[in-house]
């Protein structure tokens, strides 16, 4: 696929999926922009990628301080938007019981709030025939335990995407919605449990999934180049389930 000299933002582009998706626009000829809170994970990030088609930007997209610090950024390199991958996501696990008020806060102010304001604060920035994809999660189809206000996040990400392809339609933008499942991002590691317990949630995971493996994030990149590629032209509105058949083996 070809993106010489489309215009990119990333947020969430310094880690995982995020980074993985410029890596491989910027190898399709994209000039890219990745935001991120670290500004030692997007150093990292230039530094893997080592190319000058890259920008990155420390942006907190969970509130509209750091929304607008990406907003002014893209608004003074003059350039319009072709493609926005909505990324930025967190994740706090927890039974209901045991949810707290930050956490449920966090996680719907990053994944909710971060991707309707970011959305609506480039609107004015993206070119018409632009391309606007979301990053949800199969959690928003499935009923496992301890992930309630996380998948609640993703299920309203998937509402606000379809009502935004409907009211961009006539800028003939489109929007979609990429769903990983389970992916190799190394985010287990860090939640800090014991080398054991991953072994064993890893291996648990893995045979949830009709494909019996882990997901890798170049494999979600693939998708959201082919969305927001002339290829997809007559798509938008739509969710795309990259999940290793987990959904659907899940619910048999």
């Amino acid at each position: 696929m070809d993106f010489i000299n489309k215009n990119v933002v990333i947020t969430g582009g310094s880690t995982g999926i995020g980074l993985a998706t410029a890596k491989a626009f910027i190898n399709a000829g994209a000039n890219v922009l990745i935001t991120g809170r670290s500004s030692d994970n997007l150093q990292k990030a230039a530094t893997q990628i080592d190319s000058p088609k890259l920008k990155t930007v420390v942006s907190d997209t969970s509130n509209l301080a750091g929304i607008t610090v990406l907003e002014n950024a893209v608004a003074q390199s003059g350039n319009k938007v072709d493609m926005l991958f909505l990324n930025a996501g967190i994740a706090v696990f927890a039974p209901i019981e045991h949810a707290t008020e930050a956490d449920f806060d966090a996680q719907f102010n990053t994944n909710v709030k971060g991707y309707f304001f970011t959305l609506q604060k480039m609107l004015p920035h993206l070119a018409d025939r632009a391309s606007v994809v979301f990053t949800s999660s199969n959690a928003a189809h499935l009923s496992n335990i301890n992930v309630s206000v996380y998948s609640a996040t993703k299920a309203a990400v998937n509402t606000i995407a379809r009502i935004a392809a409907n009211e961009l339609a006539d800028r003939k933008i489109r929007v979609n919605i990429v769903t990983p499942g389970p992916t190799d991002t190394g985010v287990l590691s860090k939640v800090g449990m014991p080398k054991e317990v991953e072994i064993q949630v890893t291996e648990n995971i893995i045979a949830s999934t009709a494909v019996k493996r882990m997901g890798q994030p170049e494999e979600i990149a693939n998708m959201v180049l082919f969305l927001t590629s002339d290829s997809a032209g007559f798509i938008t509105g739509n969710e795309f389930l990259v999940d290793g058949g987990m959904t659907n083996y899940a619910l048999k």
